[in-house]
């Protein structure tokens, strides 16, 4: 039997398009036009799946979403929207609706979604019976509309424009290939911007294989990739731009996502990943709360087979063939920091969220002061980093003794992961920090393309 899609929208139009390549692709449509006739056709139709506007005449759809969680804890709903907020989507997702996404609608987004929102249904579905589900699946099925040309898997533009060259298999020799992985539903977290001041959050979307990492805003379909070629600024923080679509602060989820292998996903926030305690360990619990899903394509993981080095001064780092991606980092500041070395070897994600998510940002008074004259530093808080002046740490005790360098490596990992791919080499690091990384990266880009 077909499944079944309920489209709840106001906008005729809009539904008219949807009903039009649904049907194209075998499916049921039935349709309402407000909160509560929504609520009536729920009941009597009882869909595989729901595509609820948020905004409704009467009853929006964020009550009318609590109603179906109501009368059905497992449905699937997908909210659609083309004015909400990032807090507005998070709240969604929070009350249980399976993903979110914004108008004017990507027909291929919106397909891909319906069906991972089936597939989860089964599963669901398995969980409850302990049986295994041998109903005909979406495998095999294409998943765009027939008109846009496109094969299984390619995903929608501009998502499919602002793929990184990176993620294209590479010939070289030596390659070890890797599953592509992603996570397995959407998942929410609220935060204040580190530099922005902000109240933001992050909507963590899973995305189909060869898609990448993609930075966006909520309220725009534009998206920037988490890529060395697209590095705005490395001032303090390594920062994201491509036209419109900015993502500043990213190198500690960067790093959770390099640690976990996380190859494709899309992130939506507003300008600011959240600083939360200052550490990468909220990005670890939502990743793992979340879970990873393996995917059945690969990618080559890029395998240092020569020595590559920037120096300035005295800060060098350097990177050398390897049988793991392991880290060697020395700094030196003025006491009370002093002198930290340590050594990292990134074994699988439990030695990162153990050993290094923990550590958390730190920043010294005068610096503090400089950025806070300068509209800088609207997000720091006594909570979210380490304060340090000339004397002692002024607003908290250490999580380890040498938890400044912990978090130079935190850092270092997650800008290594701006090309996309795992990286297996030695880095030795020498009182560097992203300006130097990212210098880095783009040799070892360069050296990939030969």
């Amino acid at each position: 039997m077909n499944k079944k899609v309920l489209v709840v929208d106001d906008e005729e139009s809009v539904v008219q398009s949807i009903e039009g390549v649904l049907e194209d692709e075998g499916f049921r449509v039935a349709k309402a036009k407000s909160g509560e006739e929504a609520i009536k056709v729920f009941q009597e139709e009882e869909p595989d799946v729901t595509l609820l506007d948020i905004w409704l005449p009467g009853m929006d759809g964020i009550e009318v979403l609590k109603r179906f969680k109501w009368m059905d804890p497992e449905c699937q709903v997908i909210m659609i929207s083309g004015h909400a907020t990032i807090s507005t989507a998070m709240t969604a997702v929070k009350l249980g609706a399976f993903d979110f996404i914004e108008k004017p609608l990507s027909l291929d987004v919106l397909l891909m979604t319906i069906y991972r929102a089936l597939d989860h249904q089964k599963e669901l579905a398995v969980q409850r019976s302990g049986e295994i589900v041998t109903e005909e699946s979406s495998q095999g099925k294409k998943i765009f509309p027939k008109e846009a040309g496109e094969l299984p898997g390619v995903p929608p533009n501009p998502i499919r424009e602002a793929i990184p060259l990176a993620m294209k298999t590479s010939k070289r020799k030596g390659i070890s290939l890797l599953p592509q992985r992603t996570l397995k539903q959407s998942m929410v977290l609220y935060g204040t911007g580190l530099f922005s001041g902000k109240k933001t959050g992050l909507l963590l979307q899973p995305l189909p294989p060869h898609s990448g990492i993609l930075f966006g805003n909520v309220s725009s379909d534009e998206v920037v990739p988490a890529h060395v070629d697209y590095v705005e600024t490395t001032e303090f923080a390594t920062s994201l731009k491509k036209g419109r679509a900015i993502a500043r602060t990213v190198e500690h989820l960067m790093a959770v996502l390099h640690a976990y292998r996380i190859t494709n996903l899309m992130v939506k926030m507003i300008e600011e990943i959240p600083v939360m305690d200052g550490s990468a360990l909220e990005f670890c619990k939502i990743v793992e709360e979340a879970g990873v899903e393996e995917q059945e394509e690969k990618v080559d993981e890029l395998i240092i087979d020569r020595r590559l080095e920037t120096v300035q001064k005295n800060k060098s780092l350097v990177v050398e063939p390897a049988d793991v991606f392991s880290v060697h980092f020395f700094l030196d500041y003025p006491p009370p920091i002093g002198q930290q070395t340590l050594d990292f070897v990134l074994e699988d994600e439990s030695a990162f969220r153990d050993q290094i998510a923990p550590a958390r940002t730190f920043g010294f008074v005068k610096d503090a002061e400089m950025l806070g004259r300068m509209g800088r530093l609207g997000g720091g808080r006594l909570h979210n980093f380490i304060l340090v002046d000339e004397e002692k740490i002024v607003n908290t005790e250490l999580r380890f003794p040498d938890e400044f360098v912990r978090h130079k490596i935190l850092d270092l990992i997650g800008d290594f992961y701006l090309l996309n791919r795992p990286i297996r080499g030695r880095v030795t690091a020498h009182l560097t920090g992203h300006t130097e990384n990212i210098t880095l990266m783009k040799k070892i880009q360069e050296a990939a393309k030969g």
